[in-house]
């Protein structure tokens, strides 16, 4: 990561992220088999899978679910419903009552949608820790994600992650659900990369046949090669597939250890380009190779929590 990215990200702890389960507010079996999964992340959703009519009921399941269950080796998101609806304001209430580690903004497609939740939270002294993820799940989304991106770079801004949500973004395009997702990928990096240029973490988005296993692996592994950090997911069977191609690879773990070790060499000291086999490594590669590094303490550390 640059010296500048560095500067803005300061707020932004690293965190594993490789898979981050849906999980509706409403349910309530799915909420209880939330503590038993080995997702990174769960997104607890008020918006698109609660009726209208339900979404009082969900608040206060939620509430009451989060101020009990033991999640604390997960990251926590609420996703609440857009500021133009009428429970947006509840739902606010309801994530600066129950503290999570993040609110999930649905269809964001201007910086301000951001800056404002940012002020709202920044308003309440107990909210210092709360961080805002934004879902790009519409054309304006998409075209908008580099000013959407660039707000994280401001102190207060709190935007942490993206989320991609192609459900939306295939009905406002008429882009097909085919297997590859040929026709969006360019869509994926522009994302990617709005992300990546200013220092937020990015999520794949959902694939919706969770009983085809093999699809669901082959598309992992295509976002993994797009540079995401993780997937969202809507099944408990998700989990595990996610967080083998999201996580590092055995060969990618000996490698990080084999640069770290080198440029902590004393007789590397002051160097920033050295050999190793052969081949030209530079301090660039020690700096990525610590951070993969520690997402495997990070890994093992939650093997070890019972």
């Amino acid at each position: 990561m640059t010296s500048e990215a560095s500067s803005f990200r300061f707020h932004h702890p690293s965190r594993l992220r490789r898979s981050v389960l849906t999980v509706p507010a409403i349910n309530d079996r799915a909420l209880d088999k939330v503590t038993g999964l080995d997702c990174d992340a769960v997104i607890f959703d008020l918006e698109d899978s609660v009726a209208e009519d339900r979404k009082a009921d969900a608040r206060h399941k939620l509430l009451e679910f989060l101020q009990n269950a033991d999640l604390s080796h997960r990251e926590r998101i609420v996703r609440i419903n857009a500021s133009d609806t009428p429970h947006f304001r509840e739902d606010m209430r309801l994530v600066l009552q129950c503290q999570p580690d993040a609110v999930l903004l649905p269809k964001v497609e201007e910086p301000v949608t951001v800056q404002d939740v940012a002020d709202l939270i920044g308003e309440q002294d107990a909210a210092e820790g709360l961080r805002i993820w934004a879902m790009i799940e519409t054309p304006r989304g998409v075209l908008n994600a580099a000013a959407i991106a660039s707000s994280g770079r401001t102190s207060d801004s709190r935007l942490d992650a993206f989320v991609l949500g192609l459900n939306d973004l295939r009905k406002a395009t008429g882009i097909p659900a085919a297997p590859g997702r040929t026709y969006l990928v360019t869509y994926l990096m522009q994302v990617v990369l709005a992300a990546r240029a200013y220092g937020l973490d990015v999520i794949d988005s959902v694939s919706n046949d969770f009983r085809d296993l093999e699809a669901f692996s082959d598309e992992c592994a295509q976002g993994r090669a797009m540079g995401f950090d993780g997937k969202m997911l809507i099944h408990p069977a998700q989990v595990e597939p996610s967080n083998h191609h999201f996580g590092p690879s055995e060969a990618a773990i000996a490698e990080a250890r084999l640069v770290a070790d080198a440029f902590t060499d004393p007789a590397h000291a002051g160097l920033n380009v050295i050999n190793i086999d052969g081949r030209m490594i530079e301090r660039l590669h020690a700096e990525e190779a610590a951070r993969l590094l520690a997402k495997v303490e990070m890994i093992n550390a939650r093997k070890d929590k019972p």
